[in-house]
């Protein structure tokens, strides 16, 4: 993207991001959730670490049995959680840090009274609200207004919609627009398409009915399954609690008012004062904001002991309030975060827990009049942003479109919208004649668009004869499936990578070709066209080619410091075997791809990214080679080719494989498990002992080979384990432990390499995804490292 772009796409992102605030009275994280299994209602909240003052866990008790779980904190505290049919979802995310990671709980499948293990749906930007449904869980990522669904087909992406707040019911999700009005999308028909219009400031979702608090206040109107008639309320409401058939609100003061069939709340807790409430089917809880203790009402199971917990965390640690916090809540939260007022609440005096002081309070400053002020000034700054945006409109409106796709008619690279990235092509030697590609065989023109200027340079047989001595072992430097390599320095200076295709004998099949010589012919035709039109820096650089008489060869820039796959497992020793240069190798290589699947047109589908087709030049920048494979295909999603499935096994994408359906994300699923190989050390399949099992007992990553009695895919070995959060089983033990400064980058790696390898292509990020991610983690690895060698003594191609 041209300076120039960039800047104006700045422009429109800082725009947009003041032109519509969020209501202030969007729903906040919550640290209590209900859930049933069976006959059991299960209760699961947010408490202190039996095991690390400094840590919140989660605790969960099965009623009417009793039977209690605890999920252990890790690096970071939970800080928020939400419950489904028979699951558990929960975030972490620092207060220094402006990432969260949502994990996941199948409390269904529990064996022999063990806890299930986690499994991580998320890791990236802060998450805002959280909701569960009877299968899935939305969020709403960060201040964009972006809403994400997980486990639920139906809505696995509503980008496109910008809502300020949602809400999730059994079937359906609600939401209140940029505008605050109500949007409904899903199954339930009693409650999407029957949403009130006008405006509201305050959304909640039960199973099957919502509720929703009109601007001003004045009003609650509630529609679906067993919703209440309330109508006008003469109270402010900071939040509500939507169960089977009944409905409560929170008061500015505390108080809870409720409305519809079911229990009615009992006589003793009517006059406490609550921080929040909660509910699911018939049961209803609620953390006091005397002692922050969780009781619960609604069900005959809580008419003996209403108290389910006790010192229970009342809501998520933030850094910032915009209503004040509540008294006390420093104590609670780690490295100086509080816990934040519901905005609208009155400012009541309330108790910390037993034994705890306000010594940490006395820095933030309190009172919950500061809210209604900054909502003035968001109105205001809403406002005059709008008119801005709208005049901004037509600068940020700007997107690739009408690039529909062809297999056989290529054209030349968009070096516009590469610029930044591009290099300027390579002028001609010696003053020989260019040649358009087309000329070198008919089938060549297949790729070439009517008038396409794209040029390369023709070499004489006998000029490759003389620089590589016939051809001979000597200058040899590897070979592949195409063909041998050879080194060789051209008469100009320039040091170049020469590599020939095997000769077969006319012979040796009736139509003078074997199915392997037209295999080869197919590689150098492919490799010839993509190769001439395409230039990037993180791209290994064709010079020139030969087809004189059965000769087929192509030369390439030498590439001084051999494959990544060298690099990982057959040198002894490697500047690579360090996170931070790992990193760099992967943003490279990713860029290089990037490039192919958004800069050239039509895009380009690579079809055989390994760690052996990444090159490493003498300053150990990484350059992707052989295309052999490659094809002008689909864009991303939008459309597939039915082709005969080619590539390497244990990179090849299994939806590829399986359905011939092949898209950009195919390329993303082989660069995925080149990223877990960076990340083990092991081979994409690679033999293993059975007690390498990865178990953390320090035997797991590294090598790849061995005398191993059994095969097995990096793949299927590392991304359980990545999706349990317990990304330090499957390090390389090659290397040593990341630093502190590295922990948080090699996390973003593992995270995105799971990713990647996800079994459907839909679920796969982008490659421009792919490089941001890898933009991030090597930004956040600190540690200064030594500069890296600008050459090894093994070199090969």
């Amino acid at each position: 993207m041209s300076p120039a772009r960039t800047t104006a796409l700045l422009f429109c992102l800082g725009v947009l991001s003041i032109s519509f605030p969020q209501p202030a009275a969007a729903a906040p994280l919550a640290t209590v959730a209900i859930t049933h299994i069976s006959n059991l209602t299960v209760i699961c909240a947010i408490i202190p670490s039996r095991t690390n003052g400094n840590r919140y866990d989660i605790n969960c008790t099965a009623l009417p049995l009793g039977i209690q779980h605890s999920y252990p904190s890790g690096v970071a505290s939970y800080t928020a959680i939400a419950a489904g049919d028979g699951f558990l979802c929960a975030l972490t995310s620092p207060p220094s840090s402006g990432r969260t990671t949502m994990r996941w709980w199948d409390l269904t499948h529990e064996r022999n009274g063990e806890e299930p293990k986690a499994k991580r749906l998320y890791f990236g930007s802060r998450l805002s609200e959280l909701g569960a449904g009877e299968s899935h869980v939305c969020a709403l990522v960060g201040n964009t207004s972006e809403v994400r669904c997980w486990r639920w087909t139906e809505f696995a992406s509503l980008r496109d919609r910008k809502l300020a707040s949602i809400a999730v019911g059994g079937s359906f999700l609600c939401g209140l627009s940029l505008e605050q009005a109500i949007e409904c999308f899903g199954s339930d028909g009693n409650v999407v398409g029957k949403q009130p219009s006008g405006r509201y400031s305050l959304l909640a979702a039960g199973r099957h009915h919502a509720c929703a608090v009109a601007e001003n206040g004045s009003s609650l109107t509630c529609w679906g399954s067993g919703a209440p008639q309330v109508g006008r309320i003469d109270f402010e409401v900071t939040s509500l609690a939507l169960g089977d058939n009944r409905t409560c609100a929170l008061s500015g003061v505390g108080r809870v008012r409720c409305w519809g069939a079911g229990r009615n709340m009992p006589e003793s807790l009517r006059s406490e004062l609550f921080l929040s409430i909660h509910a699911q089917g018939s049961s209803f809880c609620g953390v006091l904001n005397k002692n922050f203790t969780l009781v619960c009402w609604g069900s005959e199971i809580f008419t003996r002991n209403r108290v389910v917990f006790g010192n229970v965390l009342p809501g998520p640690c933030r850094t910032h309030c915009a209503c004040g916090f509540i008294d006390g809540s420093g104590n609670l939260c780690p490295d100086g975060a509080v816990i934040c007022r519901l905005c609208e609440v009155e400012s009541i005096p309330i108790s910390p827990p037993t034994g705890l002081s306000n010594s940490k309070n006395s820095q933030n400053g309190s009172g919950g009049g500061g809210g209604r002020r900054r909502r003035v000034a968001y109105v205001v700054l809403g406002a005059v942003g709008l008119g801005v945006g709208i005049a901004a409109v037509g600068i940020c409106l700007c997107g690739r479109s009408g690039r529909w796709l062809q297999v056989h008619d290529s054209g030349p690279a968009d070096q516009e919208a590469a610029s930044g990235r591009s290099e300027p092509p390579p002028a001609l030697a010696n003053g020989r004649t260019p040649v358009d590609p087309a000329s070198v065989h008919q089938r060549l023109g297949e790729f070439s668009r009517k008038g396409h200027n794209s040029t390369i340079e023709e070499f004489p047989l006998q000029v490759l004869l003389e620089v590589t001595s016939g051809f001979s072992e000597e200058r040899k430097i590897g070979s592949g499936s195409f063909g041998a390599v050879y080194r060789a320095t051209l008469d100009d200076g320039r040091e170049v990578a020469i590599k020939r295709a095997e000769i077969c004998s006319s012979s040796s099949h009736l139509g003078g070709h074997t199915r392997r010589q037209d295999d080869k012919e197919q590689a150098f035709v492919a490799e010839l066209a993509l190769l001439s039109r395409v230039n990037h820096k993180n791209l290994v650089r064709l010079e020139g080619f030969c087809s004189e008489g059965g000769e087929r060869v192509l030369l390439y820039e030498y590439v001084a410091n051999g494959t990544l796959s060298d690099h990982l497992h057959t040198l002894p020793s490697s500047p690579l075997a360090a996170w931070d240069a790992r990193l760099r190798v992967a943003l490279d290589a990713a860029r290089g791809i990037e490039y192919l699947h958004r800069y050239a047109v039509p895009p380009i589908i690579h079809r055989d990214i390994k760690s052996s087709n990444i090159l490493l030049s003498d300053v150990w920048t990484a350059k992707v080679s052989d295309f052999g494979l490659s094809l002008m295909g689909p864009e991303e999603d939008v459309s597939h080719i039915s082709l005969r499935a080619a590539g390497t096994v244990g990179y090849m994408d299994p939806e590829y494989y399986r359905l011939q359906y092949l898209t950009t994300k195919s390329d993303v699923y082989s660069f995925g498990v080149v990223l877990l190989e960076l990340l083990t050390g092991f081979k994409a399949i690679h033999q293993h002992d059975e007690d390498e099992d990865g178990d953390g007992d320090g035997d797991g990553g590294g090598g790849g080979g061995g005398d191993g009695v059994a095969p097995r895919n990096v793949v299927e070995f590392a991304v359980p384990h990545i999706d349990a959060d317990q990304v330090h089983v499957v390090l390389d033990g090659r290397l040593p432990p990341p630093k502190p400064s590295e922990i948080e980058s090699v996390q973003w790696l593992a995270y995105l390499a799971a990713d990647c390898v996800s079994p459907e292509g839909r679920n796969r990020p982008t490659m421009t995804e792919v490089v941001s991610t890898l933009e991030k983690a090597v930004a956040a690895c600190a540690a200064a490292a030594p500069p890296l060698p600008r050459s090894m003594s093994t070199q090969s191609l």
